[in-house]
């Protein structure tokens, strides 16, 4: 069939891109690849794939679109549930016999609540979905197609067995080259990534058990399954010869630290290609890892503390000790790794000591940037099961986001209150931020480079603003 792969237009500045861990609207407005709908467009020949947020593509220029095609399928997630079925309805106004469908965490989990909610929908490829949209690709029958839920032809939904979990992921084509046909780089762009830069994954899955982590649980699973060496690195000898512009490769690895050995392997073949590279790691990777990597390229590393309060890490799952992630981090300034470190407030057990024991502790360990989020319980998680179960969760929070796309604190306790989480985001960047050594250190970065001035003066604005919108939001749940 004539395929379109489709991450459809949402609200302004909303990173719905499958590389980030939540969908919402960013402090600095910033866009992954579509990397979870570029993998099934490369085993479908001569489809197309439209990534509208980045490159500001409207509804109306897609829509006008629709009879060049058979089958559309589109990335959807929990906040972006209801905007991408009214896509699929325009679409489908404009062209009938459209076949749509749906792949994400979303229907992975819940494919016959999605399906009643959207009477639009044919079907939904669940949990690990690239070959089950390549058969419905090429027409073969639905009732044969494994890991398909789907409405046959009275209208009643069918769900096949599940598709086994894939070992082999060098039979998966190279993202990349859909990169190159369908994107455009340049609007690729994440405040802690050199710009332009280009990420995809080298393997699947996470062996953590955090219980707030939607991909592992839903789509990835606990068992890092990864592509070869060799396979990883033909990869990035293309980008080299056909993205020649490219600053610095980003493996979106749930943790590519999983595997040390093997990590160590692919730094030591990146530092032949003498390429700036950066990944996700959890912090407790050992210096002398660390050192290999750094000699070999490692620019930065994405590292998820979440909290730093011990009972927290505990009541996650997070399998990590407060001293362990302070010696990993003191072991990255000594060998000039930088760290973009990422927390959550609202997890089970916060309070607000332990909120201000974690922004103490972002502050002694001083990564060189960070990121707060607010808990989300995507569904399909630990975290949304207990949500329920302990009614930490309202109904009307359960879409986690606002009608403009900012996340709101969807979790509440007896002892702390949706807003006291909410606000205690802007008071941790704040806090942070707004420090005498760091604000030197930030100055003396954007003296030393022209365009690194012009960067976080713009990042600066942007973050006001959202500032701005945030505390619109607050007032509102006031």
């Amino acid at each position: 069939m004539r395929t379109l792969f489709l991450q459809a237009p949402t609200f302004d500045g909303f990173d719905g891109g499958a590389g980030s861990r939540y969908q919402a609207k960013r402090e600095i407005k910033s866009f992954w690849y579509p990397t979870w709908l570029a993998q099934p467009a490369a085993l479908v020949p001569n489809s197309k794939l439209i990534d509208a947020p980045p490159h500001d593509i409207k509804l109306p220029e897609i829509v006008a679109q629709a009879n060049d095609f058979d089958l559309v399928v589109l990335h959807t997630s929990v906040p972006s549930f209801k905007s991408d079925v009214k896509t699929i309805e325009a679409l489908k106004a404009k062209n009938p016999k459209l076949i749509a469908g749906l792949i994400g965490a979303k229907v992975a989990v819940d494919a016959a609540g999605s399906m009643a909610q959207a009477p639009s929908v044919d079907f939904c490829a669940r949990n690990e979905f690239d070959f089950t949209v390549k058969e419905v690709a090429e027409g073969v029958p639905m009732a044969e197609i494994k890991g398909l839920s789907y409405r046959n032809a009275d209208g009643v939904v069918v769900h096949n067995p599940d598709r086994e979990i894939m070992t082999d992921m060098d039979q998966l084509p190279f993202v990349t080259s859909v990169y190159k046909r369908d994107l455009q780089m340049e609007k690729y762009f994440i405040g802690y990534l050199k710009h332009p830069y280009i990420s995809f994954y080298s393997g699947r899955g996470c062996k953590s058990r955090c219980t707030f982590c939607l991909w592992p649980q839903t789509v990835g699973g606990h068992t890092y399954r990864t592509r070869s060496v060799a396979h990883v690195i033909e990869e990035i000898k293309y980008c080299l010869k056909e993205f020649p512009q490219t600053k610095e490769f980003f493996f979106d690895d749930d943790t590519f630290t999983d595997n040390l050995p093997r990590a160590e392997e692919i730094a030591r073949e990146l530092g032949k290609l003498g390429v700036t590279w950066s990944c996700n790691a959890k912090a407790n990777v050992p210096r002398e890892t660390l050192k290999v990597l750094k000699e070999n390229g490692l620019r930065l590393l994405l590292v998820g503390y979440e909290s730093g309060n011990q009972q927290i890490l505990h009541n996650i799952k997070k399998g990590m000790r407060v001293e362990v992630a302070e010696k990993f981090t003191q072991d990255c300034h000594d060998l000039g790794i930088a760290i973009h470190g990422t927390f959550i407030l609202g997890l089970p057990g916060e309070t607000k000591e332990t909120i201000q024991e974690t922004i103490a502790f972002a502050k002694r360990i001083n990564p060189h940037t960070i990121q707060v989020s607010l808990a989300a319980p995507y569904p399909g998680t630990f975290l949304y099961k207990q949500a329920v179960e302990n009614g930490w969760l309202d109904k009307d929070n359960a879409e986690l986001v606002d009608e403009n796309g900012v996340q709101i604190a969807p979790l509440h306790y007896p002892h702390l209150s949706h807003t006291e989480i909410f606000n205690s985001v802007e008071e941790f960047y704040k806090k942070f931020y707004f420090r005498a050594p760091k604000i030197a250190s930030i100055v003396s970065e954007m003296v030393r480079s022209p365009d690194m001035m012009k960067r976080r003066l713009r990042e600066g604005v942007e973050f006001w603003h959202f500032l701005r919108e945030r505390q619109g939001v607050s007032k509102k749940a006031a």
